[in-house]
C-alpha cells in the first residue's frame, strides 16, 4: 500500500466515523425540532429555538456532508462552532471528563478543516 493511498483512506477513516457517531446527537435534536418541541438551553443568548435550529445543523447537517465529502471544509466550520460553544460555554464548570467528547469533537473536525476531505468524497482533493 502506497503512502498516498493509507492517507486517502485514513482521511476518509477520519472523516466518516466521527460524522456518524455525531449524528447520534444530531437525530434527537432533529426529531425534536420537527415534532414542534423548540425547549433547548440558550447558551449564547440568541433564544432557545434558534439555538435548537443552529445545533441540528451542526450535529445533523453538517455531519451528512462531512461523510458524503461534499464542500467539507467549510461544512466541518458549524460543527467546530457547536463543539466550541459545547465545550467551552455548555460545560464550562463541568469536570473535565464532561466536556472531553465535545472537546474530542472539536479536534476532530478542526484537522479535517485543515486537511480536507481527501480523494474519496466529493470534492477530491
Amino acid at each position: 500500500m502506497t503512502k498516498k493511498l493509507k492517507s486517502d483512506i485514513g482521511l476518509a477513516v477520519l472523516r466518516i466515523l466521527p460524522s456518524a457517531f455525531l449524528l447520534s446527537h444530531g437525530i434527537p435534536k432533529l426529531q425534536k425540532l420537527l415534532g414542534g418541541d423548540f425547549q433547548f438551553a440558550d447558551p449564547i443568548g440568541i433564544g432557545p429555538t434558534p439555538s435548537l435550529f443552529l445545533a441540528t445543523i451542526g450535529e445533523f447537517i453538517c455531519p451528512i456532508l462531512v461523510i458524503i465529502g461534499f464542500k467539507t471544509r467549510w461544512a466541518s466550520l458549524p460543527i467546530v462552532i457547536v463543539m466550541a460553544v459545547a465545550a467551552f460555554i455548555v460545560h464550562s464548570a463541568d469536570p473535565f471528563g464532561k466536556k472531553e467528547l465535545a472537546l474530542m469533537y472539536l479536534v476532530i473536525f478542526v484537522v479535517i478543516m485543515l486537511l480536507g476531505p481527501g480523494r474519496y468524497s466529493i470534492d477530491k482533493k
